[in-house]
């Protein structure tokens, strides 16, 4: 009688275990999860959608299914978001890779342009004096005997010290001077002229146009000269109206000039045979050169 009892006893806290564990199962599915065994037996489905989505995303991750980012372009965010914070050095490496490692790239041009307006602030500052040189002036000296020293233009000797005239030199004036061996490149179907100094990009000016292009050749040569004309007359540094006049880089071995665009021309008019850029652009390159820089056109493969 007494083993009969016992045995009621178990089967009855049996189905009251059974019980139990189903009222909390529900309680787990409807309410609110539960963890433990209950976890195991119907996961979370929010922990369902989370472990899909950490599959999905580890499937994006997946090289292989992930679109390629162009080298170029992550160089160029990078060196955006080091401008930003003011690593401006970093940033130029940064660009300067774009320029010499990926020239295809979709954002070379723009790495080119803001290359360049780094670069000329420098080559234009006189407190900045990487490239530059100090000359003590010697007695007996002259702006031209200095200028053909040092290898250098009056254009940019006047700029760089602030001069607005040929004063009298003094014997232990300081002058500060750019030598000035930059290398043009002429790359007439990518519509750039480039100018580069010991085989490091410097700035690209845009060719507005080029007159006679089926005339000009690949080329290996030098600038011959340069001058300013105003009204029809050659003009130098000091003559009246210079400042005003067009500047024009003559090359040797080549009736090819570099030119600055005439603010209005006519419809039919017939400019001279040469290469034509901005104005202001011109100005700037008359103020970086002189005779004897290298000069290439470089043909692209058609």
């Amino acid at each position: 009688m007494r083993i009969w009892t016992l045995i009621k006893i178990i089967a009855a806290l049996a189905v009251l275990g059974v019980m139990g564990f189903t009222g909390m199962l529900a309680y787990h599915i409807s309410v609110k999860p539960l963890g433990g065994i209950f976890a195991k037996i119907v996961p979370d489905p929010a922990d369902v959608v989370s472990n899909q989505h950490a599959e999905e995303v580890d499937k994006m991750l997946d090289s292989k299914e992930m679109p390629d980012i162009e080298p170029g372009e992550k160089a160029y965010q990078k060196a955006i978001e080091l401008i930003a914070t003011g690593s401006t050095a970093e940033a130029r490496e940064k660009l300067e890779s774009i320029v010499t490692t990926y020239p295809s790239s979709t954002t070379a041009s723009e790495a080119r342009r803001i290359v360049g307006e780094m670069n000329l602030d420098e080559i234009l500052s006189p407190e900045h004096m990487e490239g530059k040189l100090t000359h003590v002036v010697q007695r007996g000296d002259s702006y031209l005997a200095i200028v053909n020293k040092q290898r250098t233009n009056l254009d940019c000797l006047m700029l760089l010290n602030g001069l607005t005239d040929f004063g009298g030199l003094q014997p232990g004036d300081d002058l500060v001077v750019m030598p000035l061996e930059f290398r043009l490149l002429i790359e007439p179907q990518k519509k750039f002229l480039s100018l580069w100094s010991k085989g490091k990009f410097v700035k690209d000016y845009p060719i507005v146009r080029i007159e006679q292009l089926s005339s000009i050749a690949a080329l290996k040569t030098t600038i011959d000269s340069r001058a300013g004309f105003y009204d029809g007359k050659k003009l130098v540094l000091g003559n009246k109206g210079y400042r005003q006049s067009d500047k024009v880089l003559q090359l040797a071995k080549s009736p090819i000039q570099i030119r600055p665009m005439p603010a209005s021309n006519e419809a039919g008019t017939i400019l001279p045979r040469g290469i034509y850029l901005k104005a202001s652009d011109m100005e700037e390159l008359n103020l970086l050169t002189r005779p004897g820089n290298e000069v290439e056109i470089r043909l692209s493969p058609r």
